[in-house]
């Protein structure tokens, strides 16, 4: 994961929420009752992130993706069918003729 990519993610959805709140304290009924102006910040941060950043989000959920993805430990089940697979190999290997073997017949 590039840290790049998450930390310009993190710095624009603060700004997208720090920009409005600082406008809005601007304004005295603001002053007042800073818990409204507190909710329209995270309203309109929200919904300038959703409209403006969905590029970067993608790379940061990409990124973990990949992560992850490298990450994977094979379950037991696929451990089962590995094992199966490597099991069945050696039987039908045995189960070729030898050439120096004597034949059943």
């Amino acid at each position: 994961m590039k840290t790049r990519s998450v930390v310009v993610y993190s710095v624009l959805r603060l700004l997208a929420f720090l920009v409005p709140l600082g406008i809005m304290m601007l304004f005295p009924i603001f002053r007042e009752m800073y818990w409204l102006a507190l909710i329209f910040a995270t309203l309109i941060g929200l919904s300038l992130s959703i409209i403006f950043l969905r590029r970067p989000l993608d790379d940061v959920a990409q990124g973990l993706a990949v992560r992850r993805a490298a990450r994977t430990v094979p379950t037991a089940a696929e451990k089962d069918a590995d094992i199966e697979d490597a099991a069945n190999a050696a039987l039908r290997h045995e189960e070729r003729p030898r050439p120096d073997a004597p034949s059943p017949l």
